[in-house]
């Protein structure tokens, strides 16, 4: 089989509708539309129920998935490993979002180098989206995300829960939003969180998805806005930030995500050791 239609049938699953698959595939609606015909016709069984708002898998197309996936992968550990460097004995992708990086994947990226030095681990950041769909095709192993997709043949299992802080460059005294607050778009949790607490809030001057971003601005013009206390620490520690007073706090439930199957020996010692990460950032900020 034409491992061709394997991916289009998975980023059908992943995306929900034949339109959003085409547009992340760069082709056109009708051969997203050709390719899952052909391959129901090979199969000779129908995948998607066809509606309106999308399409919905069918018995049998939730049978299919971990086949697709299986093949895919074979393609991809094939690929992973005839790429390996010559010097390292096994590979491992893992991606997160860019703050999942920012002192904590990074942290256990230096541990697991000392560790295991015969493991090479090819480092991606993408939101989401993309990291769903790496994990869904095998590109990706081990991803870190705040809002996952519940997909077959996909454990998500919760990792760390953040504490979302309110911080100012100028030491505000009340939790008033003014003209130079950044709005950090956490996702859809935070955004439903943070209208409760803001019901006037009608946008910020600057909204970033990303909090480096952010940080960055802020520590060039001012500002403050909402950060996960482990991100801004060094900043209150040197005095380049402050809490704001009577700001509430929210929580942010940050996943790893991973096959149920295709894990090696190297993986799972991998995966276990971002658990240990999380759980020692975890303490670190419970303590605080």
């Amino acid at each position: 089989m034409d491992t061709e239609y394997a991916r289009t049938y998975l980023m059908v699953v992943t995306a929900g509708s034949f339109y959003l698959a085409a547009e992340r595939l760069h082709v056109s609606q009708s051969t997203v539309s050709t390719r899952i015909r052909s391959l129901e016709d090979r199969l000779g069984v129908q995948l998607f129920a066809r509606k309106k708002s999308g399409v919905e898998l069918t018995q049998a197309g939730r049978r299919f998935h971990k086949h697709a996936a299986s093949l895919v992968r074979t393609v991809e550990a094939a690929r992973h490993e005839l790429g390996v460097p010559e010097a390292y004995e096994d590979s491992v992708t893992v991606g997160g979002r860019f703050g999942l990086w920012d002192g904590l994947l990074t942290v256990w990226l230096a541990r697991i180098q000392t560790q295991l030095p015969g493991l090479s681990v090819r480092a991606q950041v993408g939101f989401e989206e993309d990291l769903m769909h790496g994990l869904a095709e095998g590109q990706i192993d081990i991803a870190l995300m705040y809002t996952p997709q519940s997909r077959p043949g996909l454990i998500v299992e919760p990792l760390l829960e953040e504490r979302l802080v309110r911080v100012s460059s100028h030491g505000r005294e009340d939790a008033a939003v003014g003209d130079d607050y950044v709005f950090v778009d956490w996702g859809a949790d935070f955004r439903a969180a943070h209208s409760v607490s803001f019901p006037e809030f009608a946008g910020a001057g600057v909204t970033a998805s990303i909090g480096w971003l952010a940080l960055e601005l802020i520590s060039r013009r001012g500002g403050g806005g909402y950060f996960p206390l482990r991100l801004v620490r060094p900043h209150l520690a040197r005095r380049e930030l402050r809490l704001v007073k009577g700001a509430p706090e929210f929580s942010l439930t940050a996943y790893v995500v991973y096959p149920r199957e295709r894990r090696s020996e190297k993986i799972e010692y991998a995966l276990e050791g971002i658990r240990l990460t999380a759980k020692s950032v975890s303490q670190a900020s419970v303590m605080d």
